[in-house]
């Protein structure tokens, strides 16, 4: 296969900047006295050291400066604790478990309660690092100081260990890794796709191109994203939102089941908030962890695509009381963790064993500035916050009317630009779909669109009432963000639940590769077989199926609010009936990109829905009163006069209508939905004379002549609506 320039020359630079790195620091460090030089994208001052410990040259730090950084002539470590009496730094040599060296932070290099030490004549390349707490132990109140235990900084810019995917760390603890920062970004300006024109793609960076029928260099890395941009592009995407890459150790709770490896593939239990997963970079980047991350990002923008990273500041890996001590359990675990008084055990919102304390002033902090380092180091432009609603709860657990940490995320000056999405619920049964504390800025994932369409578009048409809300972008919902609807990131399939395919071919999850005895993942999936419980040879069901896709996909394009689509949708990606699949690192969740060359014609006819939508800005937002004299949004039956929607609407249709001033004409859109089993004649909504309807999507197109790029003239305001089908109309311009 030819190697893939581009990305080629990404690990090229990236390996040569690995061997000349040490050169580069050495020959830094000879620079002149000119009293300042730029590191780390600051400017930093030449200090002079002023004592000496354990045979290093040392004085105190800069302060402001988190966690471990290079300075002139070595590096400076900053870490805070309100509990410890007392703090060692401990060095090791690279992959080595007993360290080199002990440095106890002298009392004098402490402010308040934050320890901060210059260390002298250290290079980032010649060591790793960790620390010891000594305070107070007592379970019942949370206090778990213990000097036999290493603890991560949490502000680690990289986990040494986790290099290789799947492999078992060496020992019980995690050492950070100071890193370079010597990254040039090109004169790249953010996106800044507005909400209403985004249409965003939630993949999975590891399953995105691991399988072998990817066709990628690197499959499975950050390099293979690089590799697919010209397909997403094809595609239509303009915002890829990633699963978890914070560092995370899939390794933790590793099961064999029937002779497979089982690991926490999803990622979404983080290790360190600030270091990229370094499993996910095509190769060794010793101390330049994140490159290869900023590269992809880079050139994902220079291609117009935004990048939204789903991020877990719910809980941590470190889990309940059984769970591994990593880092905030040996720093503050009674500030970090929200404990059941008096037993020092943890409340578990988050249904994985512990909770954050999101609104303690010093957890909102780290949490501020995490967002804010990687908006500012790795120019992200937005984020997904898993389990949300945790993000609201106080220190005792309770719902909070006016969240601080989330105010705060709002109206943070760096994070003002940026896109804030709020899976709003928990697993301690808040759900606040519609209610989230948006403060004007954030915007959620639609459960209840969700639902609703997939209720509706299986049969279920005693839901229109319902659905003809959500089609309308959710006004009962989202009255916030702009318009309202900007608030409603629509979706019928995320990476938790089934694929877009497996909703019409499974009745029930078959998740029993999980080794749950099929007891996890959700029983509420509101899918259905077409007839047959899994895959089928019948042409018949397999037609039935690709229709009932057709219809899901048109119906989310056309719907007012954001659309986001999981990777592999648009070319009828299975998981089998695994609708949890966390711990599969394997075909289940793997991409197979067979099925691209299989259902092309589905593929053709999902990128031509986007393309529609694109065209026609009056489906994303309110345009200018339509010259037409129709209405900006109507809902209606099989009769446009009809705009009262009962339970027994086996009919729904909905009218968006607008004058576009760009175009100076009139952007009209209807859309008729069959959610029954029967064909049924619809009319038309009456025009103007001199106006007529074109049809651009009928799902049940004879011919497989779903799609017309433009619009086929109406000889008559009728059209027999099949059954189970969805047509789109749009104005004919003769």
């Amino acid at each position: 296969m030819k190697r893939n320039y581009v990305v080629s020359k990404i690990i090229q630079d990236r390996e040569e900047k690995a061997r000349t790195s040490h050169q580069e620091h050495q020959e830094n460090d000879l620079l002149p006295g000119l009293g300042h030089r730029r590191i780390s994208g600051r400017m930093s001052q030449i200090y002079k050291p002023t004592a000496e410990i354990s045979g290093f040259k040392v004085r105190p730090g800069d302060f402001s400066l988190n966690g471990a950084t290079e300075v002139h002539g070595g590096i400076n470590f900053t870490i805070a604790s309100f509990g410890a009496v007392s703090c060692d730094l401990l060095l090791f040599r690279r992959q080595q478990t007993v360290p080199f060296a002990i440095i106890r932070i002298p009392d004098e290099y402490k402010i308040g309660n934050v320890y901060s030490i210059m260390v002298f004549d250290l290079k980032a390349e010649d060591f790793e690092y960790g620390y010891i707490f000594d305070g107070p132990h007592n379970k019942k109140k949370g206090l778990l100081f213990d000097r036999k235990k290493v603890v991560l900084d949490p502000y680690a810019k990289a986990v040494v260990g986790q290099r290789a995917w799947g492999a078992a760390k060496t020992c019980n603890f995690y050492h950070a890794r100071v890193v370079h920062d010597n990254f040039k970004w090109d004169e790249t300006n953010f996106p800044c796709t507005p909400m209403e024109d985004s249409i965003i793609y939630e993949m999975h960076v590891r399953g995105f191109t691991r399988h072998r029928s990817s066709g990628v260099n690197y499959p499975g890395t950050f390099a293979g994203i690089v590799e697919k941009i010209p397909y997403l592009k094809e595609l239509g995407i303009t915002a890829v939102e990633l699963m978890p890459i914070f560092e995370f150790d899939e390794t933790i709770n590793a099961r064999n089941i029937n002779g497979k490896q089982l690991l926490e593939y999803w990622g979404y239990n983080t290790v360190a908030f600030f270091a990229p997963n370094t499993a996910y970079s095509a190769s060794l980047e010793y101390n330049e962890e994140g490159t290869e991350l900023k590269q992809t990002i880079q050139i994902l923008k220079k291609n117009g695509i935004e990048v939204i990273l789903d991020v877990v500041f719910n809980h941590t890996a470190e889990g309940d009381e059984k769970g591994p001590f990593i880092s905030f359990k040996g720093l503050d675990n009674n500030i970090y963790y929200m404990l059941v008084p008096d037993t020092g055990a943890y409340y578990n919102f988050s249904g994985c064993g512990n909770t954050l304390n999101c609104n303690n002033p010093i957890v909102r902090q780290f949490i501020v500035n995490c967002l804010k380092y990687w908006v500012t180091e790795y120019h992200v432009d937005g984020f997904r916050f898993d389990l949300a609603s945790i993000l609201g709860r106080d220190q005792s657990g309770a719902p909070m009317k006016n969240p601080p940490l989330l105010e705060r995320i709002a109206y943070d000056p760096i994070l003002y630009s940026t896109k804030l999405i709020a899976e709003a619920w928990d697993a301690g049964g808040l759900y606040q779909v519609g209610a989230f504390p948006a403060y004007h800025r954030w915007a959620e994932w639609n459960g209840r669109y969700r639902d609703a369409l997939r209720d509706f578009l299986k049969g279920n048409y005693w839901n229109a009432p319902e659905t003809a809300k959500r089609l309308a972008g959710s006004p009962d919902l989202y009255h916030g963000v702009y318009e309202g609807h900007e608030s409603s990131v629509n979706f019928i399939t995320c990476h938790d639940g089934f694929t877009l395919y497996d909703l019409f071919t499974y009745n029930r999850k078959h998740n029993e590769m999980n080794g749950w005895n099929n007891t996890d993942g959700a029983n509420d999936n509101r899918s259905w077989n077409c007839g047959v419980e899994g895959p089928t040879d019948d042409p018949v069901i397999r037609n039935l199926r690709f229709k009932m896709m057709r219809n899901a996909i048109t119906v989310l394009m056309m719907s007012r609010g954001t659309p986001m689509i999981l990777a592999g949708d648009e070319f009828g990606n299975t998981q089998f009936g695994n609708n949890n699949a966390y711990c599969q690192d394997n075909e289940i969740s793997w991409l197979n990109w067979d099925y691209l060359k299989r259902n092309r014609d589905f593929f053709e006819f999902y990128k031509s829905v986007i393309r529609l939508r694109k065209k026609h800005p009056v489906i994303r937002k309110k345009l200018g009163k339509a010259k037409c004299g129709l209405d900006e949004i109507v809902t209606c039956g099989a009769n446009p006069d009809d705009h009262i929607i009962t339970r027994d609407n086996r009919i729904l249709c909905i009218l968006f209508a607008g004058y576009d001033k760009e175009t100076r004409k009139d952007d009209v859109v209807y859309m008729a939905i069959n959610a029954h089993w029967e064909p049924c004649e619809i009319r038309l909504p009456a025009l103007k004379a001199g106006l007529s309807w074109g049809i651009c999507v009928d799902t049940d197109a004879p011919g497989q002549d779903y799609y017309h790029e433009e619009p086929v003239f109406m000889t008559r305001p009728m059209f027999l609506l099949k059954e189970r089908s969805v047509a789109v109309f749009t104005l004919y311009d003769q």
